[in-house]
């Protein structure tokens, strides 16, 4: 992806967010001056939580047919011992994050806005860790457990959420003609460099290439931006 791609839809994002009353902390704000003349001494587990923003396109190369923009609020880091995570995503219409499941997480995805979220559903095969085409989905939403046909769909309306339990395989995207979805994620402890199995091999991180300077900085930035 292009930095001039990320600083758009971080603008983008951003006025999404304020649109539907959706407050960010302060440091999403930051820009590169500012990390420049801060004192880091109290602010490390930002870093080591992997808070913040988050842009990927999958390496798919196509951001609008394949990818997620996410801000990750809070999360597990070696020093504060937070068993928990939460994440708030933007889906757009009929963007897609790929088939996946954690290993170890369990997760509630809320539609906290927006347009209707549209959720795919498979068992994971034990013996190819591939899909369970045969095999029903049980999932809980909003408390009521409910039994789908392997591959059904779950609509999630603004308001809605599902529980994911770890190896269950799961897409997502915002359904067509309903508008930008914003989605919630409160979830155990997110790790995305062990944690996430994808159906087919993907980038979770976005190849950059840094065609003008970033306007804030991506998760994955802090170690080439800022010096701790």
């Amino acid at each position: 992806m292009k930095r001039s791609e990320i600083n758009a839809i971080l603008l983008s994002a951003k006025a999404f967010m304020q649109q539907h009353q959706f407050y960010l902390p302060t440091f999403a704000q930051y820009r590169l001056d500012d990390w420049a003349t801060l004192d880091l001494t109290h602010k490390q587990e930002i870093f080591q939580a992997h808070l913040g923003w988050d842009i990927t396109d999958f390496g798919s190369g196509d951001f609008t047919k394949m990818g997620l923009t996410l801000f990750t609020l809070r999360n597990q880091s070696p020093q504060n011992h937070k068993p928990y995570a939460e994440k708030i995503m933007l889906v757009q219409e009929n963007q897609l994050t790929p088939l996946h499941y954690h290993w170890q997480k369990m997760e509630d995805i809320i539609n906290r806005g927006g347009g209707n979220l549209m959720i795919q559903l498979y068992q994971r095969d034990e013996k190819t860790d591939l899909l369970d085409k045969n095999t029903a989905v049980h999932v809980c939403v909003d408390g009521e457990q409910i039994t789908l046909a392997a591959g059904g769909i779950v609509r999630l309306q603004p308001g809605q959420s599902i529980c994911l339990p770890p190896t269950l395989y799961h897409c997502f995207w915002a359904e067509e003609n309903t508008g930008t979805v914003l989605a919630g994620e409160v979830s155990m402890a997110n790790d995305d460099l062990t944690d996430n199995r994808f159906l087919d091999p993907v980038g979770r991180f976005s190849h950059i290439e840094e065609d003008e300077q970033p306007i804030h900085l991506l998760c994955s930035d802090y170690p080439q931006y800022i010096k701790e």
